[in-house]
């Protein structure tokens, strides 16, 4: 504990500040006594954070025969495990160790260490690292907010940490991770009569006094059903240890089919809360899935589930150890565009119940741009921006609260100033699907725990699983409860 013990108290209350949004060279934070090195990229973006104003924090650890520079990264663009996207859309710091040492001979972590201590080996270097982002106020870290997760080595080693230190990880996700208290040759195949109970008793000893923590922590687990290097049946052994630590009872949720191809089970605690996650991924050998975006070698996937896309959704929205809605956002009620010869006048209304609205941001695409952050206040407003030049335009309206926070974009429908040809008329489509997917998909976001349909705001209900709405997209980026007129 004396370890960790600087996190709460250096922590201080410091104005956000931007970052760099890129990479940082390798740097060597501190000596790894046990096995000698530690050498860490971080990306630190240039965006806000999006939940309770606080930056979350994300350490990320690769498999063996990985490096974080070579495979998470796998150089400036990114192409790596596809966390930088992720970074930039939820304003978060990403941390990508190596793996110190030459463990199993691989450049593995030592997931599988008999001593579980937190001043022992990897779990040493790791918290430290982690302790040293939290207690420096110029990152803004939210100690509510650090997440860990990784491949193989690292999935299980992801594990091992959220097991060891519970306080400290608010959620995990295990990428195909061995369970706690299996030796490094039994990868392949579950031991005879190692069961669920059996690795949830060994990570309840790894918490040790810290155990109360578990009641606020989340996991998802993923793997391939195509994976023959570890065992697939590790997987939801992993998910049904954690259930058992977490403690009470759990109601599985329907299953939902996941981009790429694949499945998705959730389970909810008796509170209603969404603990812990399932992912078995089609065809899927060893490896990361990355999405598009990410690479396509060296145990990395980018033809499955962006998994860090989900991981950031499944944590964001689901985070216990922050009461959702605690930073409320304004919602925008209406917005349109109006043509006078070259001039185009946008008008726009919003409410919000937790304060005033500070201002109004009006963005147009066409031939004359426009991104205006101040074009009003209050409950609406309407203004004109004069010289336009011929062409098609669309555009977007948000509001910004007198607490900072943002609401959901409404859009502006395509439209014509001057000569030429018009936009096309927009062809009305519908969507079936459950809260949590039309979310998922862009057609809508989530507010204080409710779904609401992108563009129109419109109340969907609970933002989970069970509750199933038809959306109408009527216009680009405008969805409505309901069927197409």
């Amino acid at each position: 504990m004396a370890l960790l013990a600087p996190v709460f108290s250096a922590h201080a209350q410091t104005p956000i500040q931007a970052g760099p949004s890129a990479w940082s060279a390798n740097q060597t934070w501190a000596a790894d006594t046990t096995y000698g090195g530690a050498i860490t990229d971080y990306y630190w973006p240039a965006t806000l954070p999006t939940l309770d104003n606080k930056r979350a924090l994300v350490l990320v650890l690769h498999g063996c025969v990985q490096t974080a520079g070579g495979d998470v990264i796998n150089g400036s663009g990114d192409a790596g495990f596809n966390w930088k996207a992720m970074a930039d859309r939820y304003g978060a710091v990403i941390l990508a160790p190596n793996a110190t040492g030459n463990v199993y001979g691989t450049h593995c972590w030592d997931w599988a260490a008999t001593n579980r201590s937190r001043g022992y080996g990897h779990n040493a270097v790791l918290l430290d690292l982690v302790n040293r982002f939290l207690s420096n106020p110029q990152y803004a870290i939210d100690p509510k907010q650090v997440y860990v997760a990784g491949l193989s080595s690292g999935g299980a080693k992801a594990m091992v940490l959220a097991c060891t230190a519970p306080e400290i990880f608010a959620g995990v996700g295990i990428g195909a991770g061995p369970a706690p208290g299996v030796g490094s040759g039994q990868i392949s195949l579950v031991p005879s009569g190692f069961t669920a109970t059996t690795a949830a008793n060994n990570c309840r000893a790894m918490a040790g006094n810290a155990a109360a923590s578990f009641s606020s922590q989340i996991a998802s687990v993923i793997w391939g059903t195509g994976d023959y290097t570890v065992a697939q049946a590790y997987g939801p052994l992993d998910a049904a240890a954690l259930r058992q630590v977490y403690g009470g009872t759990f109601t599985r949720g329907a299953t939902a089919s996941v981009p790429g191809s694949g499945s998705n089970v959730p389970y909810l605690d008796a509170n209603g809360k969404l603990r812990t996650s399932e992912i078995a991924v089609s065809g899927l050998g060893h490896a990361w899935p990355a999405g598009s975006g990410g690479q396509n070698a060296n145990f990395v996937n980018s033809t499955r589930v962006n998994y860090p896309a989900f991981l950031m959704d499944f944590w964001f929205t689901n985070n216990l150890r922050i009461t959702q809605g605690q930073a409320p956002a304004p919602v925008m009620s209406a917005c349109s565009a109006s043509v006078s010869g070259a001039t185009v006048t946008v008008s726009g209304a919003a409410s919000f119940d937790n304060g005033t609205i500070a201002s109004y941001r009006v963005r147009l695409d066409g031939p004359s741009p426009v991104d205006d952050a101040a074009a009003g206040t209050g409950g609406g407003f309407s203004k004109a921006y004069a010289g336009r030049a011929d062409g098609t335009y669309s555009g977007s309206v948000t509001a910004t609260g007198s607490n900072g926070q943002v609401s959901a974009p409404c859009s502006i429908a395509p439209f014509q100033v001057g000569s030429g040809t018009p936009p096309p008329p927009f062809t009305c489509t519908t969507s079936t699907a459950t809260n949590y997917a039309h979310v998922l998909a862009g057609r809508a976001y989530v507010s204080a725990g409710f779904a609401l349909a992108k563009g129109s705001n419109q109340n969907m209900g609970l933002y989970n699983i069970f509750i199933t709405r038809t959306l109408a997209q009527t216009a680009e980026g405008y969805y409505v409860v309901g069927s197409c007129p």
